[in-house]
């Protein structure tokens, strides 16, 4: 027997996220499977429909900011939204044992972690603490390549260092995981990376990869 369920696709499951921020920006969210019965559906079993890589910013509640519910995604953070081993493996057990066809990498401006980052490089300040200095380390390479295409001796922009930072994690995630290469590659998962503005309340999708 044929299952009457089509399987979402990335693009379907992007477009819901969409249509989830716009209710936010609006304000009118329908803040929806947040109820009794969500609880107890969601007891012996999880199917979120997309997986969000995002940082750790107070800010950043990736729920509240999609309109979303109880179990509707699989949500890892970190300052940064830094790629590590952990954060790879968190995605491919999204990807490869529940099914999601979408991975969300959010960014978004004044990133602390982002800042660190470019003072770490222009200024002469006193050393991060040990486990800091590992995730702002990640974001080096971001602030490198934008200092590497300026012509002049201009401060760096935060804005566009972030942006760099975020296309380089959506670039690692596809050099270091096959398994997630391989899912975007026969169509079955896609990933938008993203810029969340804190003042408007807006995802902006600054990169997009797979069929969406």
């Amino acid at each position: 027997m044929t299952d009457p369920t089509p399987t979402p696709t990335p693009a379907k499951i992007w477009q819901e996220m969409v249509r989830g921020n716009a209710r936010f920006v609006a304000g009118e969210p329908r803040h929806p499977r947040q109820d009794v019965e969500r609880r107890a559906e969601l007891a012996l079993k999880q199917t979120p429909s997309a997986a969000l890589l995002g940082c750790s910013d107070s800010r950043l509640a990736a729920e509240i900011i999609f309109d979303k519910g109880l179990g509707d995604l699989f949500v890892v953070r970190n300052a940064g939204q830094v790629t590590t081993n952990s954060v790879i493996g968190s995605l491919e057990y999204a990807v490869s044992v529940l099914g999601v066809p979408l991975i969300l990498v959010l960014a978004h401006d004044e990133c602390g972690a982002v800042r660190a980052a470019i003072d770490t490089r222009e200024l002469d300040g006193p050393p991060l603490p040990t486990h800091v200095a590992q995730l702002v380390d990640r974001i080096l390479p971001a602030v490198d390549r934008v200092r590497a295409a300026r012509t002049g001796d201009e401060a760096l922009d935060a804005t566009e260092v972030g942006r760099e930072h975020l296309r380089g994690t959506v670039a690692q995630l596809l050099d270091r995981s096959e398994l997630i290469s391989e899912a975007v590659a026969n169509g079955s998962l896609g990933i938008v990376g993203a810029n969340y503005k804190l003042l408007e309340g807006t995802a902006v999708p600054d990169i997009v990869v797979g069929n969406i």
